[in-house]
């Protein structure tokens, strides 16, 4: 059967030759009709994949509320889960626990954003005489460097000459604000947004069981639903605690150093210092400027703003390179060059959104990635340790039946030899 029906068929009969030229031919048609067709098909195949990959990123930037609302309600319904069974130990409903949940943060995240702004309203208020106080201490500066104009604009006689009037039409937003709403939209898309998800989150929470069974259904004979669930919770919980902590870590050292050089408000400079040091790429400047700037409009001295400098640079160093690999490396278990290339696709396409959702987003289509036969060579990519791919699951595009070991070590002169042999396994 191997060789196809004429072929067992000569070999009960014990024509060699003919098995020979038989098997020959047949070498023929798979060289010439097999291979082509197969290869045809393959390229179809990727190009259907690539079509398939760029509708679905069109969909991601054009749909981006609508994405980023349902991933932020799945990722807090995950992070608020055991909360809700904690509840459910008191013999309360799943429904009644969900609500008593989302209420209590809804609040918790309501008063801390209230005080929030009462302490920026007030530095707004403040801000005209900071800016005094800014231009007070730049004014040798600015007198230096206007010294310098003057004596290039006496170097440099050249006679004037017209320059036609420039008109230049402005968005209407700059391009860094456009760069930060990207995904959001405007205030009364995020105000949409923040509206929507305690309401999505509730649901997630109250329906978890059917929608565990609902998933089993739709792509349990694709991937492993239960496993799916459980290395995504683990994820999502092992990323945001282990930011949480090293946040903290963060903020309380510099905490610490704005409160020994007397800055005010030091507790709320340094803990917002130390969350900003968790951005990637952007995080030790952002970290760096927020209580240096308040450390030049109280008039501190240079020695003081080094030091906090190097401060949010050495902490920030320590973080990238010991605190994250070891904390939340081994839950998203993605490689460096995947978390960065992760954090611009993801950045480029929902803006500063995408950078903060980018590493657990890249971590999900790593987990689905694993879990699916066909992807796991795409998921090695995405790994840090990446496995083997089993045999079994290494499916091509067209399935030619291979010929056994023998055959293709041997010419085809010794084909006969093989048709015998199986001739004798046939009787």
């Amino acid at each position: 059967m191997l060789l196809g029906p004429k072929l067992d068929r000569e070999a009960h009969d014990g024509g060699t030759a003919k098995i020979a030229q038989a098997d020959e031919e047949g070498l023929t048609v798979l060289t010439r009709a097999g291979m082509p067709q197969s290869h045809y098909l393959s390229q179809i195949v990727y190009l259907l994949w690539v079509l398939a990959l760029a509708l679905v990123v069109a969909f991601f930037f054009l749909a981006s509320s609508l994405c980023i609302t349902i991933l932020l309600s799945c990722f807090l319904a995950i992070l608020m889960d055991p909360a809700v069974m904690f509840f459910e130990r008191f013999r309360m409903s799943r429904m009644v626990s969900s609500a008593l949940v989302i209420a209590a943060g809804t609040a918790v995240i309501g008063t801390l954003t209230y005080h929030s702004y009462r302490q920026i309203a007030d530095v707004v208020d403040e801000m005209p005489a900071y800016a005094q106080r800014i231009g007070q201490a730049l004014a040798p500066a600015v007198k230096k460097i206007e010294k310098l104009e003057d004596s290039a604009g006496r170097l440099d006689r050249e006679v004037p000459t017209k320059k036609i009037p420039e008109v230049k039409i402005k968005g209407a937003y700059p391009d860094w604000t456009t760069y930060a709403i990207r995904g959001v939209g405007p205030v009364s898309g995020a105000a949409m947004i923040i509206a929507v998800v305690p309401f999505l989150m509730f649901f997630l929470l109250a329906q978890k069981k059917r929608l565990k069974q609902k998933l089993a259904i739709v792509w349990g004979d694709k991937i492993d639903v239960s496993a799916f669930a459980t290395r995504v919770t683990e994820m999502i919980r092992g990323f945001v605690l282990g930011n949480l902590l090293i946040g903290v870590l963060m903020a309380t050292v510099t905490i610490g150093v704005l409160v020994a050089f007397k800055v005010d408000g030091a507790i709320v400079l340094g803990a917002v210092s130390g969350f900003l040091n968790l951005i990637p790429f952007l995080g030790a400047i952002l970290g760096a400027l927020i209580p240096i700037g308040a450390g030049l409009i109280q008039n501190e001295p240079l020695g003081s703003l080094v030091v906090i400098l190097v401060t949010v640079i050495v902490l920030h160093t320590i973080s990238v390179n010991f605190l994250v690999p070891k904390i939340i490396g081994q839950r998203v278990s993605i490689s460096p060059v995947a978390a960065t290339v992760g954090i611009l696709f993801w950045g480029w396409l929902w803006g500063v959104v995408g950078v903060l959702l980018a590493v657990p987003l890249t971590a999900l289509v790593k987990i689905v990635a694993d879990l699916h036969p066909s992807l796991r060579k795409f998921g090695n990519l995405l790994a840090e340790h990446p496995v083997g791919v089993p045999p079994w699951s290494r499916v091509s595009a067209v399935a030619v039946p291979a010929e056994p070991p023998e055959v293709q070590k041997r010419p085809l002169e010794d084909t006969a030899e093989y048709a015998g042999k199986l001739k004798d396994t046939h009787r």
